[in-house]
């Protein structure tokens, strides 16, 4: 069982605190400008935590941090600690792109008037080829790499565990600032202060604790309802090796619990009616 980190131990790499901090705009909007290399008026928070779901049966996503800015340009950045097995990465900024257009449409915009977009990956973990510190991403021809498709959409990914020297030194304090490495960086410095603020704050300790309470109440819940399904999944084997065995349906309805209308489903599935 994995044990999470007290509110003392927690770090920028620590989702909940990371969504703490990147919730003062002043350092949100700095991280981005580092990042990108660009002067930003001002910023708007779509929604903290904005939950895009379109469709009941859909899965949803939760964002990080969701801004936008005064020239409508969009910014998701999420901090991703755990490094996926397979390519569930770049998959999931897709998945991530395309329900954040879905959501700027739905808010009455034509397609021709998506905002340009922008999806931040901060990775503690090598990328790729796991040389570089900053991976970006646009749609380009394969025939012609310098002719860009223009769809306003943008895919960066960030590793603090890059060799190149291919990010400005503010930009790779703070990623060494992700590794745990201390930096004399102004901003460095500001966001560090910002966390031992926010740690010596009791509301934003008590918050803490009613999330992990809420996390453990769902995961209780979760293997609740795994083991309801495990046993009723139990239950429907044994009622088809009983069908297989011409039961009767009523002998087998008091044996697994299992309705009748269940029941004559799984002989019709297994052909048994």
């Amino acid at each position: 069982m994995t044990t999470r980190k007290t509110w003392e131990e927690l770090d920028i790499t620590d989702d909940y605190l990371f969504k703490l901090i990147m919730n003062h705009k002043y350092i949100c909007k700095r991280m981005i400008e580092k990042i990108l290399r660009i002067k930003i008026r001002d910023l708007r928070y779509i929604e903290e935590e904005k939950p895009l779901k379109h469709q009941y049966d859909s899965k949803g996503v939760r964002l990080d941090v969701y801004v936008e800015d005064d020239q409508n340009t969009v910014y998701d950045i999420e901090m991703q600690v755990r490094k996926p097995y397979d390519d569930s990465l770049a998959k999931r900024t897709r998945y991530y792109q395309a329900m954040i257009d879905l959501d700027l449409l739905q808010e009455g915009a034509s397609y021709k008037q998506l905002n340009p977009s922008f999806i931040i990956f901060l990775c503690p973990f090598p990328l790729f080829d796991g040389l570089r510190h900053i991976y970006t991403f646009r749609s380009l021809c394969l025939q012609d790499p310098e002719l860009d498709l223009n769809d306003g959409a943008t895919r960066i990914f960030l590793s603090s565990r890059g060799t190149m020297d291919d990010i400005s030194p503010d930009v790779a304090n703070f990623l060494s600032y992700m590794n745990g490495t201390p930096s004399n960086d102004e901003f460095v410095q500001e966001i560090a202060a910002t966390i031992q603020q926010l740690k010596m704050n009791e509301e934003e300790r008590m918050n803490y604790m009613t999330f992990e309470m809420k996390l453990n109440e769902e995961r209780e819940e979760g293997r609740e309802e795994g083991r309801e399904q495990g046993r009723i999944k139990g239950f429907e084997e044994i009622a088809i090796k009983m069908l297989h065995n011409k039961t009767p349906i009523l002998e087998i309805q008091k044996l697994t619990d299992l309705p009748e209308s269940r029941i004559l489903e799984l002989a019709k599935e297994n052909n048994l009616l």
